[in-house]
C-alpha cells in the first residue's frame, strides 16, 4: 500500500525531524514503525528517500496526542529511527525534540493558547515522566522568533523553557540530602544537592584547576579522578545512598567562576569521565547550587524572581532560568527551566510508496518466510574491535569516534575492547587467533604492523595473519617537554640532556610504540642518553609529562593537543617532514638539527587472515562512508589527525612499504628492542 498523512518538519533543540499526531499514523506499532522508516528513509545511510539527514540528530520522530495522564495536557512519544538500518527504538527520551512538543500540539489545536505565554504539562511515554513547557504566544498565537539563542544552531528564536517536574529531591528526598549546604570530606568543601540528579560539587580552584580544562585533560589525570572518586563514595554515604561504588550517583562536577555575574563554569562527570559538554539534568542542578546561597557554586546574591543563568560547558553553553521565592538565607528555588529554542521548518502532506510496507504473505507461506536468503549474512550480532592501547588515549579516542558511526550503518553495535600491553602483541594475537566472520576488529595503527615487526620477533604476521580493511587517517609526531622545563627549543633541551648530571627521563607508551621508538631514535641522532619510563599507554604517559614528572615524549598530535591547548606542555619539533598548519611556528626536526626522526603516526582497521572477501569489502565501504561524515572529519582534525580512506589492497601495499622502510631503518641504526637504552 502506499499512504500520505500530514506532517510538521521541525528543528527542535539541536535535533531536527517530523512531528506527527498518534491519529495521522497508520494503527499498530508495527505498521506505525514502518510508516517512520519510510519517512525517515532509514535503510539509506544518506537517507535520500526520507526527511533525515544521515544522522541521529535528524533521524528523530516527536508522536502527539492528548493525554490520558490525570493533570497532564500532552502525551510525547519519542521514537529514534536507524541510520543506514530498519529500526524503530521507542526506549529512550530526547529532551531536544520535547521543546517542539507544545508549539506543534497548539498550532495543531490540541492546545488553546494564551496571550503572551502558555505553559503545556507533557507527559513522556517512554520514561513515565512530566514536564512543564512554556512557549511564548503573543496574541495567543505561536512565536519562534525571539532573542534566545543555544549552542549548535544558527541564530536566534523565542525561547522556550523545559521545567521538569521531578527535579526537587526526587531520588533522596531533600534538596540538601545531608542536612548542610557545604559539607566537609578529606579536607575539601563540598556541596552535596539533589536537584534532577544527585550531584557532588566542588570547587576547581581547590584541587589546583583552573576550570576551563578540556574533558580529555581531565580523564588523563588519574591521580584526580582516584581523588574525585573517594570524595564521591563518601558523598554518597552522607547523601544516604549508601555504598555508591557500583552506582553512577551522585554525579562529580567541578565548577568555576564564569564570564559574568549570571555564568557558572561547569565540569559534569558521569562519574569516571568528565563529559564532553554537560548533561541537561546536571545544569539544573549546577544552576540551583549557583542561584542558593551557601554552596561552593554560590554567586552573587539574587533577589526573589525570575533570573536567567547560564551554565558554561566544554562544548558551549546552556541557559537555565530560575525563579525564586524569599530572601537572604532563606531563598528557595521555585522552578527551573533549562532554555532551548525551536522552529517550524514546513508543513503538508508526506508520500510512502508501497515498498515501504512489506507485503503480506500468504497464510499458508507463513512457515516459510525467513528463507535464508532473507536472512542477513553479515553482521549477524555486534562487533568488537579490539583497541591495542588503554583507554583514553588517542588510538582509543579515535575508535570510539568511529565506532559511534560504524553501527547504524551495519545494524549492529560496536564494542571497543581495550587489550593493552606486549607492544600491542597482546591485542594483535587475539584478532589474528579469532574467527574469521568480520565479527572482531582490530584498531592496528604504525606501531602493531609498522615498528613492531621490525624491531623484534613476534608470534603474528603484520601481513599474513590480517585482512586488511582500510586506512582511517594519520597524525604527526611531536616532541614535547612540559611547560615549566626552561628549554624552549631542540638544542637548548640538548644541551641541557648533555649538562644534566644524571640523565632526564622520556615517557613510553610502552616498548616498540612510537614515543619509545622515537625517543632512541632522537637519542642515537644527538649523542645524548635518557632513561625510560614505561608506561601503560599514550594516555598515563602524557598526564606525567604535563605534570613535570617526566621531561620529555614524543606523542602524536591527537594525544598532545589538549594540554598544547592549556599551556602545559610545549612543542619543540615534529617529527616528520614538514610543518603543521595549526603550528607554523614549531620546526621539523630535521630543520632542528635532528636528521632520522621521522615517525608519522597511521591509523587502520584490520580483520583475521580469510575473512571473506566479501564482508572485508562491507566493512571497507562503511568505514570509508563514516571517514566522509563531516562530524568524524571535524572531530579527529580538532584532535589532530587527518581523515585518510584507502580499500583494502592500498592498505596491503601500505604494510609491504612499511615494512620495508622499518626494516631498513633497524638496520640502519643497529636498534633492537634488547638493546634499548633503559
Amino acid at each position: 500500500m502506499s499512504l500520505s498523512i500530514p506532517c510538521v518538519l521541525m528543528r527542535a533543540g539541536t535535533s531536527r525531524g517530523p512531528f506527527f499526531l498518534r491519529d495521522w499514523l497508520p494503527e499498530g506499532d508495527e505498521a506505525r514503525d514502518q510508516a517512520l522508516i519510510g519517512a525517515i528513509g532509514a535503510s539509506d545511510p544518506l537517507q535520500l528517500d526520507g526527511l533525515g539527514g544521515g544522522s541521529t540528530l535528524n533521524s528523530k520522530v516527536a508522536i502527539v496526542s492528548r493525554s490520558t495522564v490525570p493533570g497532564c495536557d500532552l502525551d510525547y512519544l519519542f521514537a529514534q529511527v536507524g541510520v543506514g538500518h530498519r529500526s524503530v527504538d521507542t526506549r529512550p527520551n530526547c529532551g531536544n525534540m520535547l521543546s517542539g512538543v507544545a508549539p506543534f500540539a497548539i498550532e495543531q489545536g490540541l492546545i488553546t493558547a494564551q496571550d503572551g505565554s502558555t505553559t503545556v504539562r507533557i507527559h513522556n511515554v517512554n520514561t513515565g515522566s512530566q514536564i512543564e513547557v512554556t512557549v511564548c504566544t503573543p496574541g495567543g498565537k505561536v512565536s519562534y522568533e525571539g532573542d534566545a539563542r543555544i549552542d549548535g544552531v544558527a541564530g536566534t528564536a523565542a525561547p522556550i523553557l523545559l521545567n521538569f517536574l521531578d527535579a526537587w529531591g526526587a531520588v533522596t528526598g531533600q534538596v540538601f540530602p545531608t542536612g548542610q549546604r557545604i559539607d566537609l570530606i578529606d579536607g575539601l568543601e563540598v556541596t552535596c544537592i539533589d536537584a534532577a540528579m544527585p550531584l557532588m560539587m566542588l570547587r576547581a580552584a581547590d584541587l589546583g584547576l583552573s576550570g576551563r580544562e578540556r574533558p580529555a585533560e581531565l580523564d588523563a589525570n588519574t591521580a584526580l579522578l582516584a581523588r574525585i572518586e573517594a570524595l564521591r563514595l563518601e558523598a554518597g554515604r552522607r547523601m544516604g545512598l549508601g555504598d555508591v561504588s557500583g552506582s553512577v550517583i551522585p554525579k562529580p562536577v567541578l565548577v568555576s567562576a564564569g564570564d559574568t555575574p549570571e555564568s557558572i563554569t561547569s565540569r559534569y562527570f558521569t562519574p569516571h569521565k568528565c563529559h564532553a559538554s554537560h548533561a541537561v539534568t546536571g545544569a539544573i542542578g549546577v544552576a540551583t547550587a549557583f542561584a542558593l546561597p551557601g554552596t561552593v557554586a554560590s554567586g552573587i546574591a539574587r533577589p526573589a524572581g525570575r533570573h536567567a543563568l547560564v551554565v558554561l560547558h566544554p562544548a558551549g553553553q546552556i541557559d537555565v532560568a530560575v525563579d525564586l521565592e524569599g530572601a537572604g538565607d532563606a531563598v528557595e528555588i521555585k522552578s527551573a527551566a533549562l532554555v532551548r529554542t525551536a522552529r517550524k521548518i514546513m508543513q503538508g502532506m508526506l508520500h510512502l510508496p508501497g515498498y515501504v510496507f512489506p507485503p503480506v504473505a500468504p497464510a499458508e507461506a507463513s512457515t516459510t518466510a525467513l528463507q535464508p536468503t532473507a536472512v542477513r549474512s553479515f553482521p549477524q550480532r555486534e562487533l568488537h574491535v579490539i583497541v591495542p592501547t588503554s583507554a583514553g588515549g588517542g588510538n582509543d579516542t579515535m575508535a570510539r569516534t568511529l565506532t559511534r558511526k560504524l553501527g547504524p550503518l551495519l545494524g549492529q553495535p560496536l564494542v571497543v575492547d581495550n587489550r593493552a600491553g606486549a607492544n600491542g602483541s597482546i591485542a594483535s594475537e587475539y584478532v589474528a587467533a579469532a574467527d574469521a566472520d568480520g565479527h572482531t576488529l582490530l584498531f592496528g595503527y604504525i606501531a602493531t604492523h609498522g615498528i613492531n615487526p621490525a624491531l623484534q620477533k613476534l608470534r603474528y604476521d603484520p601481513v599474513t595473519d590480517f585482512s586488511p580493511i582500510g586506512l582511517i587517517g594519520y597524525s604527526p609526531t611531536l616532541l614535547v617537554v612540559p611547560a615549566a622545563l626552561p628549554v624552549n627549543s631542540v638544542a637548548e633541551l640538548v644541551r641541557l640532556l648533555r649538562d644534566a648530571p644524571a640523565p632526564l627521563a622520556y615517557a613510553s607508551a610502552g616498548e616498540g610504540t612510537v614515543p619509545h621508538f622515537a625517543a632512541e631514535l632522537f637519542q642515537l641522532q644527538t649523542g645524548t642518553r635518557l632513561k625510560r619510563v614505561d608506561f601503560a599507554g599514550a594516555a598515563p604517559a602524557i598526564a606525567d609529562v604535563a605534570n613535570g614528572l617526566v621531561q620529555l615524549m614524543f606523542p602524536s598530535l591527537f594525544t598532545a593537543q589538549p594540554y598544547l591547548r592549556s599551556g602545559r606542555l610545549k612543542a619543540l619539533a615534529v617529527a616528520g617532514n614538514e610543518r603543521l598548519p595549526a603550528w607554523p611556528e614549531v620546526p621539523t626536526l630535521m630543520e632542528a638539527g635532528v636528521p632520522g626522526v621521522s615517525l608519522t603516526q597511521w591509523y587502520a582497521l584490520f580483520a583475521p587472515a580469510r575473512t571473506p572477501h566479501a564482508v572485508t569489502r562491507q566493512l571497507n565501504t562503511a568505514l570509508n562512508t563514516v571517514l566522509k561524515d563531516p562530524d568524524v572529519v571535524a572531530r579527529m582534525q580538532a584532535d589532530g589527525a587527518q581523515v585518510q580512506a584507502s580499500t583494502p589492497g592500498e592498505l596491503h601495499d601500505l604494510l609491504l612499504a612499511e615494512g620495508e622502510r622499518w626494516q631498513s631503518v633497524v638496520r640502519q641504526t643497529g636498534l633492537r628492542l634488547d638493546m634499548a637504552v633503559d
